[in-house]
């Protein structure tokens, strides 16, 4: 059987969690056959720590932005600022950023100021924006259909995506990504699995979103780049496909979309 090869394409290897064990970590992620991992700096302010990492790390690339919990704590993303950032080589994305009312309903204003600056900064840079949205639908359907079609197109992936249909299918339908996550191991996920069992699967990403979101069987403990396999496992089934073929299919989604990580062919 050949061996699987996966990219663990979100990820947070700068939290705490990881702090005494990120040697163990990149390692056990390429015995599991996870060569490479996005890990995503979520304050600006963090950034040097972040590009450290994947400078330490030859499979590790990294994404720079504000989330949208930080976005009215932390000074405002400058549009030159993310600019100059992306000239770093194994900088590979914005963001992520987004819409989040879930916990921070009481500064949606802020968020979506902070969104379309990231939204500027991916489309004048060419790289993609990593999307974070929760209990936003509404608001987030708007504000990619405006920017798309008013203001021009950028590359885009819904990450850890366990939004409804709608959101799914607006995505799509502007030509973006979906990442798929633990949640849809999760039990009662029936409604997200169908939403990604419904799609394109040439439009789908797989993650662990770590060291949250374990999937089974490892929910409740810290997740790490390695768990992303039974992600993937489960998204295979989704598709009818062996998991060589879906780990195949969704690294060349990543390849895709994140070119400046892609891996030149026979590597």
């Amino acid at each position: 059987m050949q061996a699987i090869e996966l990219v663990d394409s979100h990820c947070h290897l700068d939290f705490p969690d990881f702090a005494d064990d990120l040697g163990g970590v990149i390692s056990r992620a390429a015995a599991a056959g996870v060569k490479r991992v996005l890990t995503i700096c979520t304050s600006l302010g963090q950034f040097d720590n972040v590009a450290s990492i994947a400078e330490q790390y030859r499979g590790v690339y990294f994404a720079a932005g504000t989330h949208p919990h930080r976005a009215a704590t932390d000074p405002m993303a400058e549009f030159d600022r993310l600019l100059e950032l992306t000239a770093h080589p194994k900088m590979v994305a914005i963001g992520e950023s987004g819409l989040d009312y879930h916990y921070t309903s009481d500064i949606a204003e802020a968020q979506k100021q902070s969104l379309s600056v990231h939204i500027s900064a991916a489309r004048e840079s060419g790289l993609p924006l990593i999307i974070h949205s929760r209990d936003a639908d509404r608001d987030m359907m708007e504000i990619l259909q405006r920017e798309q079609i008013e203001n021009g197109p950028f590359n885009c992936v819904m990450h850890c995506f366990s939004s409804g249909p709608e959101l799914a299918a607006t995505a799509l339908a502007l030509g973006f990504y979906l990442s798929m996550s633990g949640i849809v191991t999760f039990r009662r996920s029936g409604e997200l699995r169908q939403i990604f069992a419904d799609a394109p699967v040439e439009r789908i990403l797989v993650e662990t979103d770590a060291p949250y979101l374990a999937p089974v069987p490892h929910r409740g403990k810290r997740n790490e780049p390695g768990y992303v396999v039974h992600t993937a496992a489960h998204g295979a089934g989704l598709f009818g496909m062996e998991i060589n073929e879906f780990a195949a299919r969704t690294t060349e989604n990543f390849d895709r979309l994140f070119t400046k990580a892609a891996e030149p062919p026979g590597n």
